[in-house]
């Protein structure tokens, strides 16, 4: 039986790491790139009298039928139909290769590692707080609004000033196609000041939470994977580890959470019928574990390429095949 990885060409090391314990354990995984379909992947759906579905990408092919179980990873629907057609044809195109993927992901039987109904109802950040929260773990005071007089009222509340971030993933490209994440961001009396932009795209406020250290917990199936950084030792990393990730990838150290953050944490990922999450904590100085976010594809990959901690990639490659069918 195969594994199939749904994901995109330009995905990150994380999926040769999975693919590379896949296949130690004498098993096959298939890489489906969902950029490249429909220009250079073909894909056929057979339902009626018979029900089968076949994937070409050149010299490979797998009949779906083979397939144990599924990794829904990441996906970049259509990106390769030319930017050259008629920018309606284009978008038609792509929303059309989207519901032929997602129906066809729906459909496949096996195990799903996870479901796309799970993981489309977990990104929902607001639905998480309101979860962790009725669970019992702590979570910042939060805003969402396009009302500068709300926000501005918000942040008189928190004294220790705000902060601002968007609950969907946003990066801006330049001329050369770099990415520019936009990262979570304070909040200064000037751009209380300036606002106007709100009646054009809400934007989600928290309160600022003291940080004495960030971590990142993994959770695979049942098993629980933590690290730390001092995200305080940089300057540009005060308010998101991220804006210096590739300075600090080497500073992240384990971390043992006490049991009972643990079990709730274990308890949020069953609420939303999870078995991965990458989650996002800060402890306070005065050791309180604050909740932010779960990702249900969040990343790892970094983790495990400089710290022989955290056999991420072993532990995936291991829910996948013990729960095929």
């Amino acid at each position: 039986m195969t594994v199939l990885i749904v994901t995109f060409s330009k995905d990150n090391e994380s999926i040769p790491l999975v693919i590379n314990e896949i296949e130690a354990r004498g098993e096959k995984a298939f890489r489906f790139d969902t950029d490249r379909y429909p220009t250079e992947v073909k894909l056929d759906i057979y339902s009626g009298n018979t029900e089968r579905v076949i994937i070409t990408d050149g010299e490979q092919k797998l009949d779906l039928s083979e397939v144990s179980s599924v990794w829904y990873r990441r996906m970049r629907y259509g990106q390769k139909i030319p930017d050259s057609m008629d920018k309606q044809y284009r978008d038609a195109s792509i929303n059309e290769c989207r519901a032929t993927i997602r129906g066809m992901i729906a459909s496949l039987q096996g195990f799903h590692f996870d479901r796309m109904s799970n993981v489309d109802r977990a990104n929902n950040k607001q639905l998480q707080l309101q979860v962790a929260r009725e669970i019992g773990l702590l979570t910042p005071r939060t805003l969402t609004s396009n009302n500068p007089e709300a926000v501005k009222e918000f942040a008189q509340e928190c004294k220790q000033g705000i902060v601002t971030k968007m609950l969907s993933s946003f990066a801006i490209y330049d001329d050369r196609g770099r990415e520019n994440v936009v990262f979570t961001t304070p909040v200064t009396n000037d751009d209380l000041e300036n606002m106007e932009g709100l009646r054009f795209c809400p934007m989600t406020f928290q309160e600022n939470v003291p940080k004495a250290l960030e971590l990142r917990t993994t959770i695979v199936g049942h098993r629980v994977f933590t690290a730390a950084v001092d995200s305080q030792s940089l300057s540009g990393s005060t308010y998101d580890w991220r804006k210096e990730g590739r300075a600090l990838v080497k500073n992240w150290q384990p971390y043992d959470l006490p049991e009972d953050i643990e079990k709730k944490l274990l308890k949020l990922m069953a609420y939303f019928g999870l078995k991965y999450g990458a989650i996002d904590i800060i402890v306070t100085p005065d050791g309180r574990y604050v909740f932010l976010e779960v990702n249900p594809v969040g990343e790892f990959f970094w983790l495990e390429i400089y710290s022989p901690h955290y056999p991420i990639s072993q532990a995936i490659a291991e829910v996948l095949l013990i729960n095929k069918n």
